[in-house]
């Protein structure tokens, strides 16, 4: 097994045995967030593709399988559905145990307005930053939808992402470099801003940010659209 399925497999483990809890049930979404996750993951996946091609970031062989797809090894496919899936587990089960923690409407309005000025002011002096830009302008662009969207999803996000961040930082410290002799993930640092938390480029923060939510947020649509439809079966 390479260290990046190693990594996936450690990821998803704990989550999946849980989603059986009485409590969350977790199990009952698949139906809606398996689509969520291949939907938003096409959008990374192809970015991920392009990046690729133009040596913005790359994989290291020794770090993962022989099974490559579209310049991308096998283990980079599965990521954009297993930690998504891992994430929303984690935002669920914080709703679960703690229903009242959320923060206010003015709150997330005025946190989201802050987030939204930085990342702009920050992309307009970095423009030539391709990862940088597109991770901050897909953040910008989740921010907005979640905002306009009827589930308030942000009101518990912003308090279950501290808590998602934990697992997800430790995973990506080893993907770029930390405890082990190379990196499984590398970066052009020419085209980010150079700034790493230990060997996570700053920018990833806001990468985990926007993959969970908008797969949140889909995850949101595709649910109300589900029982739309049974509603109108019902009727019929």
């Amino acid at each position: 097994m390479s260290l990046y399925t190693g990594l996936l497999v450690s990821s998803i483990l704990i989550p999946f045995i849980f989603s059986f809890d009485r409590k969350v049930r977790f199990f009952r979404m698949w139906k809606s967030l398996i689509p969520s996750a291949l939907i938003v993951g096409a959008v990374y996946i192809l970015v991920d593709i392009v990046f690729v091609r133009h040596g913005i970031w790359g994989f290291n062989h020794v770090y993962h399988s022989d099974i490559i797809i579209a310049g991308l090894p096998l283990e980079e496919w599965l990521f954009f559905i297993l930690i998504p899936y891992a994430s929303i587990f984690v935002h669920y089960v914080f709703i679960a145990y703690f229903p009242d923690a959320m923060i206010s409407n003015t709150l997330v309005k005025v946190l989201s307005a802050i987030i939204i000025t930085l990342l702009l002011l920050v992309m307009l002096f970095n423009l030539d930053k391709a990862y940088t830009v597109f991770n901050f302008t897909l953040l910008v662009l989740a921010l907005i939808w979640a905002l306009i969207d009827k589930s308030r999803s942000l009101n518990r996000y912003f308090i279950s992402f501290l808590i998602i961040l934990i697992p997800f930082f430790i995973i990506n410290s080893i993907l770029t470099g930390t405890f082990i002799e190379g990196e499984v993930v590398w970066y052009n640092n020419a085209e980010n801003l150079g700034i790493r938390i230990g060997t996570v480029p700053v920018e990833d923060i806001g990468y985990a940010f926007s993959l969970m939510l908008l797969n949140l947020l889909m995850n949101n649509l595709l649910q109300r659209s589900f029982k739309h439809k049974h509603i109108l079966l019902h009727k019929a």
